[in-house]
């Protein structure tokens, strides 16, 4: 491609550009702080870009120089290739990622009021919170507004789970318990005992529902649930004390697909 520009060769890990690389990659707040996010591997690079998310830079591994040409990457501002020795100091896979990206966020995300939506209050486990933005983002939610106290969404462990979900969704950090009040669509909130029966519901009902999403040991705050327009319970024959959010959130996201 025409506009791709010539890969530099970057050997060392004094080099400033690889100490930053490394601080995006393992500093989970770092965007906060630098507006630029970290990107690796194959699937959630080509996810950004199918999104048109337009790198600042891409690293490739030096055996993986041949992908210097694909087409997805033409709009780099810059390329590097690197050995995969520091590749593994950056990335924390197992395996070095063939490819990364540095991406600039923007610069500001205010909460959309008709947005189909997902309130995360406190949660804490990357894994978890990625998961939820995959769900969302499969079954046509639009907008993900994170709580103060929640894990940092867009940091590398978050989009390493999310895989991809986070291009496909507006995200909004640090928002309070009052600003959910801006949202025009229903509120609900899960409960493990008590409420509506998820299954209860019809399509039409559930399809018209935003839902909140608490901390894992400790659920809603008192002041998000006291907003809530609905409470609701998943049904567990099984007899089980409760569910994993990340999958009582699949459950919830699929039955309130649009």
């Amino acid at each position: 491609m025409t506009n791709l520009p010539t890969p530099i060769a970057v050997t060392s890990r004094d080099n400033p550009l690889i100490k930053e690389l490394r601080r995006l990659a393992q500093d989970g707040a770092a965007y906060r702080k630098t507006g630029r996010i970290w990107v690796e591997g194959e699937h959630v690079c080509e996810a950004a870009l199918a999104r048109g998310w337009l790198p600042d830079l891409i690293v490739f591994l030096e055996h993986f120089r041949h992908l210097a040409g694909i087409e997805s990457a033409s709009n780099a501002i810059k390329s590097i290739v690197i050995p995969e020795a520091l590749m593994k100091e950056i990335s924390s896979l197992e395996s070095a990622p063939p490819l990364g990206m540095v991406m600039q966020l923007p610069a500001t995300t205010e909460i959309q009021p008709l947005a189909r939506s997902v309130v995360l209050d406190r949660l804490q486990d990357p894994g978890n919170a990625g998961s939820i933005l995959r769900s969302a983002a499969a079954f046509g939610f639009e907008q993900i507004i994170a709580l103060k106290g929640t894990v940092a969404l867009w940091s590398p462990k978050v989009l390493r789970s999310g895989m991809g979900a986070h291009f496909s969704l507006r995200i909004v950090e640090l928002a309070l318990t009052e600003d959910v009040q801006s949202l025009h669509r229903p509120l609900a909130v899960t409960s493990s005992h008590a409420g509506d029966d998820l299954h209860a519901l019809s399509a039409e009902t559930t399809s018209q529902l935003n839902w909140a999403l608490g901390h894992e040991g400790q659920g809603v705050s008192e002041a998000l649930e006291a907003l809530a327009q609905r409470k609701v319970r998943i049904a567990q024959p099984g007899g089980q004390e409760s569910l994993n959010v990340a999958a009582a959130a699949a459950i919830l996201l699929y039955a309130s697909r649009a």
